[in-house]
């Protein structure tokens, strides 16, 4: 069994929705399939589908899955991480209107550095999907962690508005 997860975010994540309905469709995807949606608006035909999850039955459905499919939540990161089951992420993204900002995008370019699983398409879904695999953040190193942390610093920060940088006259 497939787990997609969601999560508990206000905005639907209808573009994974539709990636994940378009295998289903082409029996590209061809063992269950179960969905916890959340305010998706796009269901999966043929899958198992639920809006939300209890804690206990989430537990329950990520023990039964083969491999889990999740959005590029930090929560969800942490916890699929501290679990023995392989993941891919999909990152929301603002551009789609899948969340406020591109924090899930940033993240994902950046753990997509370090070999951790990230579907860009439903293509990397299907070779995950072929071939899962399973990447422990805990073996990262320090200096792979540093590198990630100063090129999300070098790409995202934002340089500070003074005076002379927003040509403020007096």
């Amino acid at each position: 069994m497939i787990l997609v997860t969601v999560g508990t975010e206000q905005y639907p994540f209808n573009r994974l929705m539709s990636w994940i309905e378009v295998l289903l469709e082409t029996e590209l995807i061809q063992e269950e399939i179960v969905v916890q949606y959340g305010n998706s608006t796009i269901l999966p035909a043929g899958a198992k589908v639920y809006r939300f999850v209890k804690e206990d039955k989430f537990q329950e459905l990520i023990n039964q899955a083969r491999i889990v499919i999740a959005h590029c939540g930090e929560g969800t990161l942490l916890l699929l991480d501290s679990l023995e089951k392989p993941y891919i992420l999909v990152s929301r993204s603002q551009r789609y209107q899948e969340h406020v900002d591109d924090h899930q995008v940033e993240l994902a370019l950046a753990l997509s550095q370090i070999n951790v699983p990230i579907a860009w398409s439903p293509g990397d879904l299907m070779r995950f999907i072929n071939e899962p695999r399973k990447v422990s953040l805990a073996e990262i190193s320090q200096a792979s962690a540093q590198a990630i942390c100063e090129s999300l610093h070098n790409r995202f920060a934002q340089p500070l508005k003074t005076e002379l940088s927003v040509g403020i006259s007096r």
